[in-house]
């Protein structure tokens, strides 16, 4: 069962309008569409996902809504292209939301899960040909230490990878669990105590995978193109290289002219394009991180085109 993160803080930060152009670039589940369809009822709805499995679950979901939108079955990078071949160059709202889907984590066989064992997969997108085996099995050490350490954050990515290219000698690593353990015998047992050990590198694997954050670099300058005056681009992150890639690029075209801060009357061209709706992230209520763990790392960040 998949539980949307932020719901009700993100459906209120795009401040629909019933007769409104939006975008869900993260479709997964319908969590999110399903509640932006509901109070558009004379506007539509684009909906973005690249999982065959979540597009056939969600088209029954929101059939049963309304006929007021399209699934597009692509990556989110091609956003603005796949919107001008329909028609569209301008919208009233774009969300992200760029956690993996509880299904895609619970189904085994996709490979994204560390407790459950499958073989290395962790595609989103079951069309290409890179894979979490591939990455595991054929990258140099140096390269997988340089993944786990800028994409996982991971203090021990050295010892890991070092562990990984031992074990290869030997025989190929095909599945998760083969993996945890890798990186279980890497790690001291202080690492061990407090989350679990293959989080991390898991993280970092799937972001490689997927080139997950040029991905996202690509798609915000795109939402931000296209999105109309008076509209709001909402993303919401679950870990610190995602927030900081959106907290960046917010804060670059919101910021005024250096050359004109401080004068007393700023002239209308001099200023930004948008302005921040939140100064801060929101975060979720202790509630929702009870009540679905996933939410524990989540922030919501919302920008507003203004000219």
């Amino acid at each position: 069962m998949h539980i949307s993160v932020l719901l009700q803080e993100s459906i209120a930060a795009l401040n629909l309008k019933e007769d409104g152009i939006y975008v869900d670039c993260t479709l997964g589940y319908a969590g999110h569409s399903s509640e932006i369809l509901k109070r558009v009822r004379r506007g539509c709805l684009f909906a973005f996902d690249q999982d065959s499995d979540a597009i056939k679950y969600s088209d029954k979901v929101l059939s049963k809504i309304s006929d007021n939108y399209k699934i597009i079955d692509s990556n989110f990078c091609y956003l603005k292209e796949k919107l001008e071949e329909l028609g569209i160059n301008k919208v009233d709202g774009i969300l992200f939301d760029l956690g993996v889907s509880s299904p895609q984590l619970d189904e085994a066989d996709r490979g994204f899960s560390y407790h459950m064992d499958a073989k290395l997969d962790m595609r989103m997108n079951k069309e290409q040909s890179l894979s979490a085996y591939n990455v595991v099995n054929e990258y140099s050490k140096e390269k997988l230490t340089k993944i786990f350490f800028e994409y996982g954050e991971e203090k021990y990515a050295r010892q890991i990878a070092k562990a990984i290219e031992k074990y290869r000698e030997n025989k190929n690593i095909e599945t998760t669990l083969e993996l945890v353990e890798i990186i279980k015998s890497a790690v001291p047992e202080k690492a061990k105590r407090d989350k679990h050990p293959a989080r991390k590198v898991f993280q970092a694997i799937r972001i490689e995978v997927n080139n997950e954050l040029e991905v996202l670099k690509k798609a915000l300058y795109s939402a931000l193109d296209i999105v109309d005056v008076g509209g709001r681009v909402v993303v919401i992150t679950f870990h610190s290289l995602e927030d900081r890639i959106v907290k960046n690029i917010f804060k670059e075209v919101t910021m005024i002219d250096p050359r004109v801060k401080g004068l007393p009357n700023i002239p209308k061209e001099y200023l930004p394009d948008f302005e921040l709706v939140n100064n801060k992230a929101i975060i979720p209520s202790k509630e929702e991180i009870e009540n679905n763990n996933r939410a524990r790392s989540s922030k919501l960040r919302v920008i507003q085109r203004i000219k």
